[in-house]
């Protein structure tokens, strides 16, 4: 089968691009700037606990914060490579029923209203299906069928009580797709306005246009994020969106590879 032009221009570029990172020594990372890409999708909300594919979870998972996460600088994900994001630590009672987590404390969502264990107890009620609010449509529900409850211990502490023991349980709790929400904030308002702890704060979404999130100047990590936002247009066609990157609109291409071949003059 042969290659198309426009996949010939992409391969050439990358191949290009190996060559100049191979013979200059990389940057120090310089904070600022805004991060263009594109996605090749539009979802039909923001709100990650009701969307079933990455084209909400990518660009709002910088708004969010789990209580866990995969170490990024891991190349395979597994339950060693798992670190403390909003929680700070965890144990798992000796019959392994129990997963304890304490909290990370002077945390506070984007609209300024601190962060506490209500609102992780909250999240999974949504999940669930126990709280009054309901979820428009819960894709996940079923990953936590194992789960009895989630209780907290003051503010700064939750437990999740589980029917039978799952060591791999929190491998689910470290996935893109269990952020952590507000108590305070209705469902309803996190699918076009979302309200997270994380280092990007929404921005704007326009559906079949653009995504935008912008810096949480109050990110509870010091001196984090280092871009003063990230904005996604949303192209479904693959070449186009290609031809884009090349003419120099976008700054990464799917399978989103950093290409900077302007600096090189191309």
């Amino acid at each position: 089968m042969g290659i198309n032009q426009n996949t010939g221009v992409l391969i050439t570029a990358v191949l290009v691009l190996v060559a100049l990172l191979a013979a200059k020594p990389a940057s120090a990372q310089k904070p600022g700037g805004i991060l263009k890409m594109y996605t090749v999708d539009s979802p039909a909300s923001m709100s990650i606990l009701e969307e079933a594919t990455v084209f909400a979870e990518r660009p709002m998972m910088g708004v969010f914060n789990n209580l866990v996460m995969f170490d990024q600088h891991v190349k395979q994900n597994s339950l060693e490579s798992i670190v403390p994001d909003l929680a700070t630590s965890w144990s798992w009672s000796e019959d392994g029923t129990e997963l304890t987590f304490p909290l990370r404390q002077g945390v506070t969502w984007h609209d300024g209203e601190p962060f506490t264990a209500k609102d992780v107890v909250c999240t999974w009620d949504l999940l669930t299906g126990k709280s009054n609010e309901k979820l428009r449509v819960n894709p996940r529900k079923s990953v936590y069928r194992n789960l009895e409850a989630v209780t907290t211990n003051g503010d700064h502490e939750v437990s999740f009580h589980l029917k039978r023991p799952q060591p791999a349980f929190i491998g689910s709790l470290a996935s893109g797709y269990s952020p952590i929400y507000p108590c305070h904030v209705s469902a309803r308002d996190m699918r076009q306005h979302p309200i997270g702890t994380g280092p990007f704060k929404f921005g704007e979404f326009k559906p079949n246009e653009y995504i935008k999130v912008t810096r949480n100047s109050n990110y509870w990590k010091k001196d984090r994020p280092y871009l003063d936002g990230v904005e996604y247009t949303i192209i479904k066609n693959l070449s186009t969106a290609n031809l884009a990157f090349i003419a120099g609109k976008f700054d990464m291409t799917f399978p989103y590879l950093p290409l900077r071949l302007r600096q090189g003059g191309l």
